[in-house]
């Protein structure tokens, strides 16, 4: 039976999201970062020929290299500004966590509430800093050796700190405008800022896809059956999102005066991704820093084996789909203990008096939750497995440049339900504002 809240917003109409000013504003903030995003994906390094530089990327688009540009919106292979994207804040966001859950004084630091977070946050900036900068260095070295450097028109000291500092400034940019956007505008930042970039390629992609058909290349049937896939992983993705498992919580009943309180069910709801997107954006980072340095190594005269390890890691090889998956389910499993304790969860239930029907409270309790966690886990890490290698297989025994599906598809997805629930709870508090103050002027009549 749906709730109240659900009801409500099922009712939602334009007219009500017209009377939401307040809304209306933070989508337009929204669109007028992303707006200013997209304008620096086209702002070019100095000292960069990105006549050569096209021509190396157009021969180098087919592996890892060419999915990481995905993610930055084909920054990467204009080499813009914001080449790095986000990507070095969420490779540190990574680290802090790792650090978090190894640490004492870090955890400690994590339970003091607002202040401790802003200062994980601080140091999460620092160290965005530290990673921004070697991966600009790695990336200056490597269009210096694209080709015997036809990609650079001046070679040197002053081009590689050129490079780090254009490339670290970008970064810390887009971290700045992505925190602007959680805190000004609808949905979470960085999220909308991956997003913009992989639907911003989504023209291309088609365009690709349609011109291989029109010579040949792809039959019709085979590109109806990518589109009715594409359909099918949206089907499935909104689906497993949206799956939960449904703990019963029982509370007792409680004598208070003359009246019998309490004695109501409620549930506990576990989702079964409950890591959601950040396992794929995660291992896309962790992947990200290695592969971008050996694809633009292997461009120029480097070492043989430098080729070799950037042929294992091209789309669809062996080496690059078993490391993907690993790094995939590792990060489901700890994202999953990062968000969810089940041990706290327990302690939360007993003192209120909350107990699982046929489980003791306390300790049995959280082994019992521990259990059904993992369980879910376990087909959440695969489905998010399944999602990702499915369209790369593909792509690679195929060729199509289809990059709208996988991680990608995910990312889209996973992005445009919460940023819709967000606007959703933004419309509800509106009404519920609205309601407030007719109750207000009835009282004072």
């Amino acid at each position: 039976m749906a709730s109240a809240a659900e009801k409500m917003a099922r009712n939602m109409n334009f007219g009500a999201f017209q009377k939401s000013t307040e809304l209306q504003k933070r989508i337009w903030f929204t669109l007028g970062a992303l707006i200013v995003y997209r304008l620096g994906t086209y702002i070019p390094l100095p000292g960069i020929d990105p006549v050569a530089l096209a021509e190396i990327f157009r021969q180098n688009s087919g592996g890892l290299l060419g999915m990481f540009d995905m993610f930055t919106g084909g920054a990467l292979s204009r080499m813009t500004i914001f080449a790095l994207n986000i990507m070095p804040y969420i490779s540190a966001s990574i680290i802090m966590q790792l650090m978090t859950a190894i640490s004492p004084s870090l955890e400690q630091l994590k339970k003091e509430g607002e202040s401790g977070r802003k200062k994980i946050n601080q140091y999460t900036r620092y160290l965005t800093v530290l990673i921004t900068i070697m991966q600009a260095y790695g990336i200056s070295v490597g269009l210096e050796s694209m080709s015997s450097g036809a990609a650079v028109l001046d070679q040197g000291w002053f081009f590689r700190f050129t490079t780090v500092v254009t490339l670290t400034g970008g970064t810390m940019f887009l971290m700045w405008l992505g925190e602007q956007i959680t805190q000004r505008g609808v949905g979470n930042g960085i999220s909308l800022i991956i997003f913009s970039g992989i639907v911003a390629n989504l023209p291309t992609a088609i365009a690709g896809t349609l011109e291989l058909g029109r010579t040949g290349a792809l039959s019709t049937i085979f590109i109806l059956a990518l589109m009715a896939m594409a359909v099918g992983v949206i089907f499935l993705i909104v689906f497993m999102e949206r799956a939960q498992r449904r703990i019963i919580v029982q509370y007792p009943k409680r004598q208070q005066g003359n009246r019998m309180t309490g004695g109501e069910s409620s549930h506990l709801p576990l989702k079964l991704n409950t890591a959601g997107v950040i396992p794929p954006i995660f291992a896309g980072s962790i992947l990200g820093l290695p592969v971008t340095i050996l694809g633009l190594s292997a461009a120029g005269a480097g070492p043989e084996w430098v080729t070799t390890l950037t042929a294992w890691m091209g789309r669809g090889q062996p080496a690059y789909l078993i490391i993907y998956v690993m790094l995939i389910v590792f990060f489901a499993f700890f994202y999953t203990a990062v968000v969810f304790n089940p041990h706290d969860t327990a302690e939360n239930l007993k003192k209120y008096g909350g107990f699982v029907p046929g489980i003791r409270p306390g300790k049995n309790t959280a082994e019992y939750l521990d259990k059904v966690l993992t369980r879910l886990t376990v087909l959440g890490a695969a489905y998010l497995a399944a999602i990702c290698l499915l369209p790369e297989i593909l792509m690679s025994q195929y060729a199509v440049p289809f990059y709208f599906g996988g991680t990608s598809l995910l990312i889209v997805v996973t992005v445009t339900l919460d940023t819709v629930a967000q606007v959703q709870s933004h419309m509800m508090a509106h009404q519920y504002e609205g309601l407030i103050k007719k109750a207000k002027l009835r009282g004072r009549r």
